[in-house]
């Protein structure tokens, strides 16, 4: 690639041609402020607070679109920059719900560390922001209008990554807004819930329902027996929220927390994960070996299911009938768990702290029984930390309890894309074979690329297997299944980019360089378990003997699958 030079503050440096000025300065040090700019989306060039000076332009530039070329010469930081920065910003704020203590993103809102870092103490402008009413119509997500900054990032991630378009930008100029058309609520529109949008919000425009008030409700509750289980992308996140490095494992930490506020048994989520590759893994080979509709599609993401229920309803046949780990758990807890320890099912209050807001509407749906009470985003589970007062940096690390506590490094993979499908084929092959599988780590599988592809060879048969992540990537091969072009034999979809470490209820920023963080973090928890594979979990194979029997029973059909509904 060809080479520019170019000078920028009086510093002179060599970039790439194409380089555009505001990665051209970061190469230097210097940081230009952005709004509408995100490090994985478009660039859009709306909000213009990254404009500079360029020699010989007579007008200021916006750096995060403007490519620079040979001898440019910039200058970020003059009078009238600093100026025109402030005066955007300052017109911002008077369309612009400014109560911000009491807002969700108090202390995370990039518009906040706007104002903070440009010296802004106030604003000369007529204040016309209007306060509208507050759209929590649906389980999952709330939107304020009141808030939104017009920036259009959620636009992308709806329509451009997740292939739904739930939300437009409606009318012009002045009057211009974001949401769903014929200003319908959420609820009334093909919204999947999958929180993607509110990973991408610079404010509190758009942010999970809150239940964390419910939550420590039932935990003062004493004739409650209220039990709790973490998802396998929770506790390599959120640290984050604690300013721990990216991908820190913290499971231990998470644990003893959690015992401290009241729970009366902490359990894994990825005790559920590994029961899942049991009853999914023998329902591919019972649809192989029986002439079955294939290729058969994953479950665990409730975001995607709901995208197939949506558009694709005739492929419905595709989906695996396993209920999600979350699910699986939430119907063993009620029905296994009560008879093993005698409490009345009605008594046992079961939370979730997922990764993802789909997993609230999940838990509310008709088929799922109401065996999982209240849900909580790793961001909900942050800030009980902060409000309890307990330090979780100085916790020691705890055990979760028996027998629900007791997982595989194959569960853990869930929480990262092409980690059901390497967990799945680890159990599948050698339940047909009966052979060992040595070379466990399928890390073709792997990574933050939206379609990846394989061929296993299991006894003498080829499967062919993809993994798929973001609903755009999903629709790809969608589309091909359609046409009857697809051959692959089972295809493990995941609603969000990066699988459930890129989860809509994640830490934010929520960015791919920071979801590689987290893979990486997952794979370690994998690699330094004792067990490593799903069908040699003890406590899931007493869970057969003493209560379902065999995958595929008639007990295991009646609690751990499910059907989906055209909608």
């Amino acid at each position: 690639m060809d080479k520019v030079n170019i000078n920028i503050d009086g510093y002179d440096i060599e970039v790439p041609e194409g380089t555009t000025i505001l990665k051209a300065a970061k190469m230097l040090g210097i940081n230009i402020p952005t709004l509408c700019y995100h490090p994985d989306q478009n660039i859009k060039g709306n909000c213009r607070v990254c404009v500079v000076e360029v020699e010989g332009s007579k007008n200021l530039t916006a750096s995060c679109c403007t490519p620079v070329w040979n001898n440019m010469k910039i200058k970020t930081n003059t009078k009238r920059v600093r100026r025109a920065r402030r005066t955007v910003v300052e017109l911002i704020l008077a369309d612009h719900n400014c109560d911000c203590t009491t807002c969700i993103r108090n202390g995370n809102c990039e518009l906040q560390n706007l104002c903070r870092d440009l010296n802004i103490e106030g604003y000369d402008f007529d204040n016309v922001n209007e306060i509208l009413p507050i759209d929590n119509s649906n389980p999952s997500i709330v939107r304020d209008l009141s808030k939104c900054i017009k920036c259009g990032r959620c636009i992308e991630a709806c329509h451009n990554v997740q292939n739904v378009g739930a939300i437009y930008n409606m009318n012009r100029s002045s009057d211009m807004k974001v949401g769903p058309p014929l200003n319908k609520k959420l609820q009334e529109v093909p919204c999947v819930y999958c929180g993607q949008c509110i990973s991408v919000c610079p404010v509190g425009a758009i942010y999970e329902k809150n239940d964390t008030k419910r939550l420590w409700d039932v935990l003062e509750d004493k004739n409650k027996h209220v039990i709790v289980q973490i998802a396998p992308a929770v506790r390599v996140s959120l640290g984050e929220e604690f300013n721990i490095e990216h991908g820190s494992i913290i499971t231990g930490k998470i644990v003893a927390f959690l015992r401290r506020i009241g729970f009366d048994k902490v359990f894994d989520t990825n005790f559920t994960a590994d029961l899942t590759i049991m009853e999914e893994g023998n329902e591919l080979l019972d649809r192989i070996n029986n002439d079955g509709t294939l290729p058969m599609l994953t479950s665990c993401s409730p975001g995607w299911i709901r995208y197939i229920e949506y558009f694709y309803p005739e492929l419905l046949d595709h989906v695996s009938t396993c209920k999600s780990p979350q699910q699986m758990f939430g119907a063993l807890s009620k029905s296994y768990y009560a008879n093993k320890y005698n409490i009345s099912p009605k008594d046992i209050v079961v939370v979730s702290i997922m990764p993802c807001t789909a997993k609230k509407a999940e838990a509310n749906r008709d088929e799922m029984g109401k065996d999982v009470d209240i849900v909580l985003t790793t961001r909900e589970l942050g800030r009980m930390i902060k409000e309890s007062r307990i330090d979780i940096n100085v916790l020691s690390e705890e055990e979760f309890d028996a027998p629900f506590g007791i997982s595989t490094g194959a569960g853990a993979i869930f929480g990262a894309t092409g980690g059901v499908m390497e967990a799945a084929l680890r159990t599948v092959y050698e339940v047909v074979t009966g052979d060992e599988l040595t070379n466990i780590e399928f890390k073709n599988l792997r990574g933050l690329d939206g379609i990846k592809e394989a061929e296993v060879n299991i006894d003498g048969t080829i499967i062919k297997v993809a993994v798929v992540s973001g609903l755009k990537n999903a629709s790809i091969i969608l589309d091909k299944i359609k046409k009857g072009i697809c051959e692959y034999h089972f295809i493990e979809i995941m609603c969000c980019p990066g699988g459930c470490i890129g989860g809509g209820g994640q830490p934010i920023p929520n960015t791919n360089e920071i979801k590689g963080k987290r893979i990486k973090g997952i794979y370690n928890v994998d690699k330094t378990s004792k067990i490593r594979k799903s069908h040699l979990n003890p406590a899931v194979k007493t869970l057969y003997d003493e209560f379902l029997g065999k995958p595929l029973s008639e007990i295991s059909h009646r609690l751990l699958h499910t059907h989906y509904k055209k909608r």
